[in-house]
């Protein structure tokens, strides 16, 4: 007997919190180590979590995106690599999601079904301006083939496909979506970036790899899905960050609890009965309510943008506007809050806080990292030329401004 649409959901949802309990274990330490957790990806795989956004009738779990982004948030606050590695393949089951029905992306589904996960490599190195793609799609006979580095290629060591931007031999550009263990293609680990560190962040190597020519599609920044993809890829980041918040919180309490001393001037007999502590852990539980606050309705919105283009809406390209506009307006707030979190940690345990062994340290590296992918001035600026000027220009264009 099947199992209805709606109990197959939340019986996925239902084993979130065990999953982030599994991949949570020993994880400062194994930052410490470098150890990078593979074992983590085998266990969301199984979880079926993967296929979250796809339509049931599609044999996905029909999930709402605010749906992936508490899934996004809760393993963020168990190991927060682990849930950014994971923010190529959510991008790629949203677009999917959203795509017409072709060979390509009905393939690109079934594999997402399937426990697929997919991960990135679009950005290179030593190219005059970021985002620029260099390295070049080029037919041989019937099928493609590309030789090329790429960085930046989170999560892809974890992943079964790559999904990859280039440029054909015309100039226009590409994305293809190669098997990670194809021959010629090569994951390093030289990702050497201060937080972060188990995201497989590094290079991907491509040395004369084939390319089959039904994995090989335009790119649409502009297209609706493209614009609301962008918003969503920066959402990810953010709800990665609220869940580094909701740690910060969770070591905060037990390193009170298990290690804390009252201040020096205070006359509590404990730690936790001491009033400049808990002035610091009720700040920090209120920095936290208020990210996630932010980061749900940001969902919410996303959701509204995203169901609208499913449908055809007429007023889905102002809905996707509202949405990148939310989430630029929540990615400044959130970063600013996020990081006096990561700051304020500290304060709560003294200078004994900062011994390595606790690695509190990683909170702020990986908050810091995080928000160093798209500088928030400029997303200031960008918000507040649309309010002046009705400028929309990089709200539509469907890149990461």
């Amino acid at each position: 007997m099947s199992i209805e649409p709606s109990r197959r959901l939340s019986d996925a949802l239902a084993t979130l919190p065990a999953l982030a309990e599994e991949i949570g274990v020993d994880a400062a330490q194994r930052e410490i180590r470098r150890e990078l957790p593979f074992s983590a990806f085998d266990a969301f795989r199984r979880s079926g979590l993967g296929a979250l956004r796809i339509p049931v009738e599609r044999g996905g779990l029909g999930g709402t995106l605010e749906d992936a982004i508490h899934v996004v948030t809760t393993l963020a606050a168990a190991e927060s690599n682990v849930a950014h590695a994971l923010r190529v393949h959510f991008d790629v089951v949203e677009s999917m999601r959203l795509a017409p029905h072709t060979p390509f992306h009905d393939r690109q589904v079934s594999r997402i079904v399937e426990g697929a996960l997919f991960g990135g490599a679009s950005g290179e190195q030593g190219t005059a301006r970021a985002g620029e793609i260099e390295t070049v799609l080029r037919r041989d006979g019937d099928h493609f083939r590309v030789t090329g580095k790429k960085y930046y290629t989170t999560g892809t060591a974890y992943a079964d496909f790559v999904r990859t931007n280039l440029v054909d031999e015309q100039g226009h550009g590409v994305t293809a979506v190669i098997p990670v263990r194809s021959k010629g293609l090569e994951v390093l680990d030289d990702w050497d970036g201060m937080g972060q560190r188990m995201t497989a962040s590094g290079s991907v190597v491509f040395d004369d790899v084939k390319v089959d020519p039904n994995e090989v599609v335009a790119k649409g920044y502009a297209s609706l899905v493209g614009r609301h993809g962008g918003a969503y890829r920066q959402l990810h980041l953010v709800a990665v960050a609220a869940g580094i918040v909701r740690n910060i919180v969770s070591d905060a309490r037990a390193y009170v609890t298990a290690h804390g001393r009252p201040v020096l001037h205070s006359t509590a007999p404990t730690a936790r009965e001491d009033v400049f502590i808990q002035q610091v852990v009720g700040e920090l539980s209120a920095l936290s309510h208020t990210i996630d606050v932010l980061v749900r309705d940001n969902a919410r919105t996303l959701g509204i943008s995203s169901d609208a283009i499913l449908r055809g809406d007429a007023a889905a390209d102002e809905l996707a506007l509202q949405g990148a506009l939310a989430t630029a307006r929540t990615q400044i707030i959130v970063g600013k809050l996020a990081l006096q979190a990561g700051e304020r940690l500290f304060d709560a345990g003294g200078a004994s806080a900062t011994s390595r062994k606790h690695n509190f340290d990683r909170h702020w590296r990986n908050l810091r990292t995080i928000f160093s992918h798209n500088p928030l001035h400029h997303k200031a600026k960008v918000i507040g030329d649309y309010v002046l000027n009705g400028v929309k220009t990089h709200l539509v264009e469907g890149r990461t401004f």
